[in-house]
């Protein structure tokens, strides 16, 4: 059966993806639809709007692979870098900035970031990997000392430090995975985007289902009432059967597919957890959750899952491939 399916031609593959993915997608969303119908305790109402939230970033997801394949790399770069700018601005207009922080803000948004993802697309790999965490991590509390004001300036130079490292350098290395060259794999590379976007998702939903069905103890109760590490434990073991089942599209044995998937959707889900730990701190229930004020659109809510997931799938893969 996987060397039938690896015998397809790309645009066999493509369309019998369209079928699986789509036709999946499209029964959950129905599933869901369904049971919104019927009344749910309160207790069971939190955890099934995370699940349809879920579903939705599934869906987001999705149809940016089919839009990274139909573009190509460049304009998959370009749109990658957009969503690494709103999500950055939604992080940054819920976190504590004053005005001497404006130089370093310039120039995370209208430096760093177009950098990193020019980096990403010219495949300047070496310095893409250091170009945040070495120099931008000492370049942007610099800028900030220049606006001359003291006032919780370690809190504030770390919070744009942090939010970079998230939104931007572990954001672009989603459209990165686009330019890996396998050996025969060439002009595959949006497969590996749609293979990581559905791990990290699976994991996430199947936690979330997990934590319905299960009596476990939260690991972070303050933060979280429904982590606990057999629901991630769970989560991440969807991750990798997903990997798994999607080892086809990938240059990876199926073995390696369960692994890396494995990883994948774990770092994904703890993701999601120490996000949602600056929210509390943020004292907001969802990123956006004051887009009426902000402009912020709910977008890092989304995205912030694949941003911790998307580095360690890259560099793992870059390193044990030796690409």
């Amino acid at each position: 059966m996987g060397s039938w399916l690896r015998s397809l031609t790309v645009s066999q593959q493509i369309a019998l993806l369209f079928v699986i993915v789509f036709g999946v997608l499209s029964l959950a969303t129905l599933a869901a639809f369904a049971k919104s119908l019927r009344s749910m305790p309160e207790d069971k109402q939190a955890s099934y709007d995370a699940m349809r939230h879920d579903l939705r970033a599934l869906w987001v997801g999705t149809l940016l692979f089919w839009i990274a394949w139909a573009t190509g790399a460049f304009v998959s770069t370009l749109l990658f870098a957009v969503v690494s700018f709103l999500a950055l601005r939604e992080f940054i207009t819920l976190t504590h900035t004053r005005r001497g922080d404006h130089r370093a803000l310039l120039a995370a948004f209208f430096f760093v970031l177009p950098m990193q993802y020019f980096l990403a697309g010219g495949q300047y790999f070496d310095l893409f990997s250091v170009f945040i965490p070495v120099y931008a991590f000492a370049a942007l509390p610099i800028l900030a000392v220049f606006g001359n004001d003291p006032t919780r300036f370690l809190e504030r130079a770390a919070k744009i430090q942090w939010g970079t490292m998230v939104c931007v350098y572990g954001m672009s290395h989603a459209p990165a995975l686009l330019l890996l060259e396998f050996p025969n794999y060439e002009d595959r590379g949006a497969f590996l985007v749609l293979y990581l976007v559905v791990v990290v998702v699976s994991a996430q939903v199947a936690q979330q289902f997990a934590t319905q069905r299960l009596r476990a103890r939260p690991a972070a109760r303050q933060i979280s009432r429904s982590f606990s590490w057999r629901a991630w434990l769970l989560g991440s073991l969807a991750g990798g059967l997903a990997g798994g089942l999607l080892f086809w599209i990938t240059p990876f044995k199926a073995p390696q597919a369960i692994f890396i998937g494995f990883v994948a959707g774990g770092c994904g889900t703890m993701g999601a957890l120490v996000m949602q730990a600056l929210k509390r701190d943020a004292g907001v229930k969802h990123w956006g959750s004051r887009a009426s004020v902000t402009g912020a659109v709910g977008l890092l809510d989304r995205v912030a899952p694949l941003c911790f997931a998307a580095p360690v799938f890259f560099h793992s893969v870059h390193w044990y491939f030796g690409i």
